[in-house]
């Protein structure tokens, strides 16, 4: 449905010199699928978005939707915005403090250049209102809504286009927590519900993680991973992707052999020889990094039967709720572990530690 390909964006900083905002970036969007661009401030996430909606103009590559490009350097080819019936909602909803609910859902559709008639227009606003759940306040001031109401509000006007694409840029950055964690599923039934064909962008995992069908990693202006949440997360490629993704430790180590089960190695490492797992093949004596995550570290005060036994002492600990984060000492290192709030161990105290070997990742250094 949407192919972005090898898409270059550049700017002049203050100090006059070319910084590559996008740098080759590609990727494609099957229709009906939710695809998030995820990487930190600067990473070129949001110029990528700007550059599929048209409102900013990239230095080369191509957008093409459903066949058609709505950009193309070598055609030098360029769809203004207004043009590419794509839906937008950022991080400042841009409600009209002057206009109703309905009339600000309506706004696009009286503006456009295809003259809708007032039944029309009647009709779509009424039908996203309620995808929505907001038809019981299309009479009411758009600034009396609350910021979740307001959210939605974008949302609805987004969709009264009937968008061949719709775009998010951080749209829910400016709401609370658990507003934002409940929009996160609102968003998520919309999205599917709809078959909407859409474009995320985000800094933050969580949201990445519940919402995406597929997930692309950005840093410095590049895409250095892409996958499914559950592949971003439990199979990151780089010492990047792990650590901006979630919590992990790193540990180093050096290959000694190849395991008897498939891409599993032994290695020796900070922590003691361990089994460890890696999608690319690995030779005696490489040196390697290990990414653990905090909850594939178990913990019990019991022995443990298995691979990847260890014995910790337990360094520190915070009670969380639902959990309770340990630093626990193995050696000399320390590592984060994620356990059951039932664990009580006191500070000091000895533990037994069991790893998975599927959850140690061996991974590449650097971006």
């Amino acid at each position: 449905m949407l192919e972005v390909l090898n898409l270059f964006a550049e700017y002049i900083d203050a100090a006059g010199r070319s910084v590559k905002a996008v740098n080759g970036v590609s990727f494609s969007v099957p229709e009906g699928r939710l695809f998030t661009l995820l990487g930190p401030s600067g990473c070129g996430k949001t110029t990528t978005m700007r550059s599929i909606a048209g409102l900013e103009r990239p230095v080369s590559g191509e957008v093409i939707v459903n066949g058609t490009p709505v950009y193309s350097s070598t055609r030098r080819l360029f769809v203004p915005p207004n043009r590419r019936n794509f839906g937008m909602v950022f991080q400042s909803y841009a409600i009209w403090p002057h206009m109703n609910v309905f009339d600000n859902a309506a706004f696009p559709l009286r503006v456009s250049k295809r003259k809708y008639t007032r039944q029309e227009i009647e009709d779509r606003v009424t039908r996203v209102l309620t995808v929505v759940g907001l038809d019981s306040f299309a009479g009411r001031d758009a600034t009396m809504l609350s910021g979740g109401q307001q959210q939605r509000l974008a949302l609805a006007r987004a969709l009264a286009m009937e968008p061949k694409l719709l775009l998010l840029d951080e749209p829910l950055s400016n709401l609370d927590a658990k507003l934002r964690e409940r929009m996160r599923f609102e968003i998520k039934r919309l999205q599917r519900e709809l078959g909407l064909t859409t474009v995320y962008v985000t800094h933050d995992q969580g949201e990445a993680l519940a919402l995406s069908h597929e997930i692309a990693v950005m840093s410095e202006g590049r895409i250095v991973q892409i996958g499914s949440p559950r592949a971003i997360y439990e199979r990151p490629g780089s010492q990047f992707v792990a650590d901006f993704v979630g919590l992990t430790n790193f540990v180093d180590a050096v290959v000694e052999q190849p395991d008897t089960a498939e891409s599993l190695y032994r290695v020796s490492s900070e922590i003691g020889p361990i089994c460890v797992y890696s999608d690319e093949p690995l030779g005696r004596g490489d040196k390697v990094l290990i990414s653990i995550r905090p909850e594939d570290i178990e913990l019990s005060e019991h022995p443990l039967a298995g691979t990847n036994m260890l014995q910790a002492k337990a360094d520190q600990k915070v009670f969380l709720g639902e959990y309770t984060d340990f630093h626990v000492k193995i050696g000399e290192r320390s590592l984060l572990a994620r356990a059951h709030p039932s664990l009580t161990t006191p500070i000091g105290e000895m533990l037994h530690v069991r790893m998975n070997p599927q959850k140690c990742i061996s991974i590449k250094a650097g971006p």
